[in-house]
């Protein structure tokens, strides 16, 4: 309960004095008007209508002080709220554009200009993102590929501990036999006999255990490299793909290469042969002159081994040059089957695939017969080798130097110290293949830029500044773009039109960042869009390409970008906002409709338009559309404009590329290329009045009346 002056009971702890001062400044504070909150008066009204975004008034206080909060740089002092007004009404693109302006003088913001700070997290209004200042994890790919070498070496570690107590115990055999010749058969002793079959036949278990238990372990670690390595790989090689010519997806091949190696028969051969030392050192106990002939074979099958590789190497390759350009051409069968089908090429295209396809025939029965040669040649020096230990072992015997049994011994331990050097021998050209394999996937995942940190802005709103943007293709000396730049304002529309070849789809892949210029910059709200992190810019623009695919799904699979957290009302929004939810809704399985991989049963028209719905999904701040209305009919070049218009009120910036008129009605600025050059760029009167000028009456552009230009 609140006490006035009169209730108060005073303090005997203080002066009366110190009393009657309290109150005079109490007296004072009450008098003392209190500062009202400041606000943004109302814009004082302006000939042309403004951007309601870059019309926006300067935040107050507790707006600048919830932008130091998120982590926004802002000015030493905040300008006056009439002058923000004022400043503002004089950038608008319709104030700029009268009085006699010259065509292209309308960039109303240039690169690097303050933002104004803002409240809501985007274009939206839909209030901060919480994500903001919320670090994405990195992919850091090339960690990734060291953790999967530490389990590939971790499991070979146990795996070569296996084969060290396999390649010890498999001397069981030759032992025993060397024991039945020379004591058992002497001594004619049934207990020794016993005890010897019976030790023997324990190591020989505990042998094959061993030998499965590693088999079982590579098996494993195939599968295991496959999983680690498999996503990062396909994500590098399709970041990738888009500086290089789309090779970069057979490395996802390699990793199959890979796998297959570590669980052939020619990695347990790699991995004996360092045993074989173990087997000669045998030999040289049971006669120096027997482990001599082992050695010498030895090296023999080495130098053989070496040749096969040298004398195999091109033809090998030059086999996987032409089969590699075979399945280019069985994919590009594949993807126009339709076209080969109706115009009766299936003739030609079996040529050419049969073109490459035996001339890499050919060099594999080159390779392969030079690999059979230097095999049946090691084989033979393997099998003279067991005669010369046999005969020679004889001799020793006859000799009385050693007994009969260190005989068959000897030559049953030479065979095995033969056998992993001659399996390394047939399978050098395996090896060879899953080196080459494990280099292309390491260079991939080490060179990847998508392993790098990004820092995760606000969600944008809108705003595209394009810098003198060049692209030439590599290996070419062609410049497909030469210097364009140009700006737009969140919820402008651009229409860029011209011949074709002029650049107009290059264009649209960069401004979605699909490839990269090789000079300039495209800013999406200031920052350049190869600095974005790449989900978030993903996720903040839409892109409709030239040539529409569909992936293998529901419709509404499709329109969720195939993302497993998209919801019903996401998806149906974008519909909406596409104006293809009822046509959708014709469909007998609506939104549930199955799409095979060539967007069966849909025609191109309805492809189109639910390809037109993805790229609105999630609301993005910036679209690009590139020749949207190519297979529409009428109803759909009326569903389109609507879908632009709406974009307009929802305060996305679009970009339509097209060749057609229709669409020219309903964006604010029109850019001509010609040549990769910028010809024209401006308001839609102003470019539409002065071809009416330059050109007369031909066709390809309409007048805002609907009328050839």
């Amino acid at each position: 309960m609140r006490l006035n002056k009169k209730m108060r009971v005073p303090d005997p702890d203080v002066s009366p004095e110190a009393t009657a001062k309290q109150e005079e400044s109490v007296a004072a504070k009450a008098v003392k008007p209190k500062k009202k909150a400041t606000k943004p008066r109302s814009e004082p009204p302006i000939r042309a209508a403004a951007s309601p975004r870059r019309a926006q008034s300067q935040p107050d206080e507790d707006q600048n002080a919830q932008g130091r909060d998120a982590g926004v740089a802002e000015d030493a002092s905040s300008p006056d709220p009439d002058t923000a007004t004022e400043t503002t009404a004089r950038a608008t693109p319709q104030s700029r554009s009268t009085g006699g302006e010259r065509i292209g003088a309308t960039i109303e913001a240039k690169a690097n200009e303050p933002m104004q700070l803002r409240k809501t997290g985007g274009g939206d209004g839909k209030g901060p993102p919480q994500t903001f200042h919320k670090r994405t994890p990195p992919e850091d790919f090339q960690n990734t590929l060291r953790t999967s070498l530490r389990a590939i070496w971790r499991n070979l570690a146990f795996v070569l501990v296996l084969t060290c107590a396999t390649n010890i115990l498999i001397l069981a055999i030759p032992i025993y036999l060397f024991q039945i010749s020379d004591r058992v058969l002497t001594s004619r002793s049934l207990d020794t006999l016993i005890m010897l079959t019976a030790i023997v036949a324990g190591a020989v278990i505990f042998q094959a255990a061993f030998d499965a238990v590693r088999r079982f372990m590579l098996m494993r670690t195939a599968v295991e490299v496959a999983a680690r390595l498999g996503a990062p790989v396909l994500s590098a090689a399709a970041h990738a793909s888009l500086h290089g010519n789309g090779r970069e997806y057979q490395t996802l091949g390699d990793l199959q290469q890979v796998r297959g190696f570590l669980v052939s028969g020619t990695l347990i051969s790699f991995l004996d042969v360092p045993f074989a030392p173990l087997f000669i050192l045998m030999i040289f106990l049971v006669h120096p002159q027997l482990g001599t002939i082992v050695i010498i074979t030895a090296l023999l099958l080495m130098i053989i081994a070496f040749v096969n590789q040298k004398m195999t190497a091109k033809p090998f390759a030059e086999a996987n040059r032409a089969q590699s350009m075979a399945n280019q051409h069985l994919d590009s069968m594949a993807r126009n089957s339709q076209i080969i089908n109706a115009l009766a090429m299936i003739p030609e295209a079996v040529r050419i695939w049969g073109r490459d396809t035996a001339q890499s025939l050919t060099w594999q029965v080159r390779a392969q017969d030079r690999n059979v040669i230097f095999a049946a040649i090691s084989r033979a020096v393997r099998l003279l080798t067991q005669i010369a230990i046999l005969g020679w072992g004889a001799f020793l015997a006859l000799q009385g130097e050693i007994t009969g049994g260190m005989v068959i011994a000897a030559s049953i331990i030479a065979g095995r110290a033969f056998a992993p050097i001659e399996g390394s021998i047939e399978g050098w050209n395996s090896f060879l293949l899953t080196r080459a394999a494990f280099g292309r996937i390491r260079n991939l995942l080490s060179n990847s830029a998508l392993q790098f940190e990004k820092l995760r802005l606000p969600r944008p709103e809108g705003r595209m500044d394009v810098e003198r943007l060049l692209y030439v293709p590599g290996g070419t000396k062609r410049v497909v773009l030469n210097g364009i730049s140009f700006s737009l304002n969140p919820g402008e529309t651009l229409a860029v039109i011209g011949n074709s070849g002029a650049g107009k789809t290059t264009l649209g892949k960069t401004l979605v960042g699909s490839i990269l210029p090789t000079s300039g910059s495209v800013r999406l709200d200031l920052m350049d869009i190869r600095n974005w992190d790449p989900r978030q810019f993903g996720e903040s623009i839409g892109y409709l390409p030239q040539d529409v695919q569909l992936f293998p799904g529901t419709i509404k699979d499709n329109i969720g970008r195939m993302r497993a957290d998209a919801t019903d009302e996401q998806i149906h929004d974008a519909a909406v906002l596409a104006d293809v939810h009822n046509m959708i809704a014709t469909l007998p399985q609506g939104y549930e409709t199955v799409v095979a991989a060539d967007g069966s049963p849909l025609s191109g028209g309805q492809k189109q338009r639910i390809a037109l719905a993805r790229a609105f999904f999630g609301n993005p701040r910036m679209v690009v559309l590139d020749e949207p209305n190519s297979n529409l009919d009428v109803a759909g070049d009326q569903a389109l404009s609507k879908a632009i218009a709406q974009a307009k009120a929802n305060k996305i910036t679009v970009v339509v590329i097209t060749q057609k008129p229709t669409l020219l009605n309903v964006v604010d600025k029109i850019m001509l290329l010609t040549d990769g050059r910028v010809a024209l760029f401006g308001q839609r009167e102003q470019v539409l009045q002065q071809l009416n000028a330059s050109r007369g009456n031909r066709p390809g552009i309409q007048s805002q009346q609907g009328g050839p230009a």
